[in-house]
């Protein structure tokens, strides 16, 4: 048994009573009429976080039909939520859970300066409400190369880097004297015309909401850091692809990277200094790191195998494993739920053929919250 934030234990026992960790160890006393499910010879892990994908809203093999991940007809979409766009349905849900991920951050696109709002959701249920584990999670908003093709094809602002940064700088200014007149009509007791969008990002302001910043070069990770210096929300680099020319920086300031995806082509400048040694730079820093499939960029039933070619590449395996489990969920926030093994999180458990790192094993039974919701089935013979 790996519970990734405390030592393995060989021959242990988790105990899952309504659907969360209730027990954990080698001398557990295990109810009488209790399901017993036998794990001997597999590793037994918690299920993995993926901190930034589209699995639901950008659906495989369905064509414009199913792609929900950009609403670029404002640039400002701060009152989106990725929420009204899932489909359980999608193809991705059953792949997650073969590869092993049980919690994904569902996220908007690129396309927008502010694309919109996450939601953090377990991988199976039959409606997405049922599969909602925090909403919102965050805020999503994108630098750098997507926001200005998209607005500059339409002849309209933002078609440059400033004109990005000046979309994303006007909505917080707006933000903040929305959140002044709003205490002074509560002060004074007077009516107040509410504004979706205005109050989530009084939220980011307040530190109640992360801002999940999509940024890939060094330039625009440099723009992120000022943004988030000027208005003092607490930001998270999304992709960070040039993250290690920064580094210091980034570990300064104690500012998290959701890194990848990294089986990717250098398909667009801000990917040429895309490698599989980035994350292990990143984490030698002292910078925390998750790292993302951005699917369905990357499939992602695909995301341990990125963690082990990056340990290939000099990422320290500790943190690899990391990465995919306690570095997500403390990341999003999620780590009151998910991330580990221990008593009080949800009882989300994989069990594995083998060392998951080792890209012949498979995941072989998954649990969420305690009941079995994917159960690996060999290919019949012939």
């Amino acid at each position: 048994m790996v519970p990734v934030d405390t030592d393995p234990i060989d021959g242990g026992t988790v105990l899952i009573t309504d659907g969360q960790i209730s027990a954990l160890g080698r001398d557990v006393d295990v109810p009488d009429g209790a399901q017993v499910v036998d794990a001997s010879d597999q590793w037994v892990l918690p299920g993995f976080v993926e901190a930034h994908g589209h699995v639901g809203v950008w659906e495989e093999a369905e064509g414009w039909a199913g792609q929900d991940t950009n609403e670029m007809t404002d640039p400002n979409g701060s009152r989106l939520r990725a929420l009204d766009a899932i489909n359980p349905a999608d193809l991705g849900f059953t792949d997650a859970l073969s590869g092993g991920v049980t919690t994904m951050v569902v996220k908007p696109g690129s396309g927008n300066p502010i694309g919109g709002q996450t939601v953090a959701i377990k991988c199976a249920g039959r409606t997405v409400d049922e599969m909602v584990l925090r909403e919102p999670c965050s805020v999503k908003s994108a630098l750098g190369e997507n926001p200005k093709r998209v607005y500059g094809e339409q002849k309209k602002l933002p078609s440059t880097r400033q004109g990005v940064a000046a979309v994303i700088r006007e909505a917080f200014t707006a933000a903040q004297n929305y959140r002044a007149r709003r205490q002074y009509a509560a002060s004074e007791n007077e009516p107040f015309d509410r504004n979706l969008g205005m109050e989530v990002l009084v939220r980011v302001l307040e530190g109640e909401l992360p801002w999940s910043q999509h940024c890939h070069r060094a330039d625009d990770i440099a723009t992120a850091i000022r943004l988030a210096d000027e208005f003092g929300y607490r930001l998270v680099v999304n992709h960070g692809t040039e993250g290690h020319l920064l580094a210091d920086l980034l570990a300064e300031r104690d500012i998290p990277v959701i890194i990848g995806p990294l089986f990717t082509t250098r398909s667009k400048v801000e990917l040429r200094r895309r490698s599989l040694r980035n994350p292990g730079l990143l984490a030698k820093a002292g910078v925390k790191i998750a790292i993302t499939t951005d699917h369905p960029v990357v499939p992602i039933h695909f995301l341990v195998h990125q963690a082990t070619l990056c340990i290939k590449e000099g990422l320290d395996r500790d943190t690899a494993l990391r990465s995919i489990t306690t570095n997500p969920a403390q990341i999003m926030g999620l780590d009151d739920r998910v991330g580990g093994l221990r008593p009080g999180l949800d009882g989300d458990v994989v069990l594995w053929s083998g060392d998951p790192l080792d890209v012949m094993s498979r995941a072989l039974r998954v649990f969420i919250g305690g009941r079995e919701v994917y159960t690996y089935q060999p290919p019949a013979d012939g």
